[in-house]
């Protein structure tokens, strides 16, 4: 469900001879090709092929703005020329999410000719087909303008607000394309979302360090006497570890709050649902086998584990 955060490999590239500008497939392509490289399921196999085809268009949004917000778009430019983005302004973040929102807004413009970018031409019939509004998909944009101004959080509560904008919206998005959406699934939903960031931020620590950004509220920091240069150190010491370990609980409270999401659903959305779940319990499993030393690299959990929580998930253990 969530974004949707976890970089993946660069886009296969197709050219023409006289500009070597990328094809619209292979820019289609390219984008959906990072979902194997995703920490969570985006479109398993054992859904219908109408499910799958839509939340790889949903897919294909969120981590194009993700792309744009962290600067990971694929080269060549092919992506600021569909948005309509002169050469010059090219690796411009803003101007780029500023471009997104409005080739998106043309999905909901009836009276015009809709989107120029090819992953946003997927997307539009998926958004008409099922009637969602704008609101989740703005949203992603909005937490990637965010990214580019706020590189620290003081408090949990403003981090909270964060996912909001950055995890939640997919949560909501599956929900929709599955006609499944009510107010008790979306709170639900949100939980589990919020949750998976949560704990994606925490796998992530020395990366999002390395992009100068810190998700690990500050307010946490002072109580557990953590510096910002110990989170540059090649392991963690002792602090550090307390503080993950902290950062951990909330995230697997957040899964527990949020598991009977898995229950009120039934048949294939169910497992799927589950897997999300599991993703999270397992990648929080993870973290406390490397005893919360998530410095040297992101701690993943292996299929086995995975699928252990996913049963246990279904059974009503987790």
């Amino acid at each position: 469900m969530t974004g949707p955060e976890a970089a993946g490999a660069g886009t296969a590239a197709g050219c023409t001879a006289a500009t070597a500008a990328p094809s619209t497939e292979a820019v289609v392509r390219g984008t959906l090709d990072k979902a194997a490289h995703e920490n969570f399921p985006v479109a398993p196999f054992f859904l219908p092929r109408a499910w799958r085809d839509d939340l790889m268009a949903v897919y294909g949004y969120a981590r194009l703005v993700d792309d744009i917000g962290d600067g990971d778009l694929a080269p060549g430019g092919g992506d600021a020329r569909h948005l309509g983005v002169a050469p010059e302004h090219a690796d411009d973040r803003s101007a780029l999410l500023d471009a997104y929102e409005a080739d998106l807004r043309r999905i909901f413009d009836r009276a015009g000719d809709g989107p120029r970018h090819p992953v946003l031409r997927r997307l539009a019939p998926v958004v008409h087909r099922h009637s969602i509004g704008p609101e989740p998909f703005l949203g992603l944009i909005e937490a990637n303008r965010q990214d580019q101004l706020v590189k620290r959080y003081e408090t949990y509560d403003d981090l909270l607000a964060y996912c909001e904008l950055s995890a939640n919206p997919v949560g909501r998005l599956v929900l929709a394309v599955t006609g499944t959406a009510t107010p008790e699934r979306i709170r639900l939903s949100d939980a589990v979302c919020t949750a998976l960031q949560i704990v994606e931020h925490l796998q992530d620590v020395a990366e999002d360090l390395r992009r100068d950004r810190i998700y690990l509220p500050a307010e946490d920091m002072r109580r557990y006497q953590v510096q910002e240069e110990d989170l540059a150190a090649p392991t963690a010491g002792e602090p550090v570890r307390a503080l993950i370990a902290f950062e951990a609980g909330r995230a697997v409270r957040l899964l527990t709050e949020g598991t009977p999401l898995v229950g009120s659903v039934h048949g294939r959305l169910k497992l799927l649902l589950a897997g999300f779940v599991a993703g999270g319990r397992a990648a929080v499993r993870a973290v406390e086998a490397a005893s919360y030393d998530v410095l040297p690299g992101p701690p993943k959990a292996g299929r086995v584990h995975l699928l252990r929580e996913v049963g246990a998930t279904l059974r009503g253990k987790g």
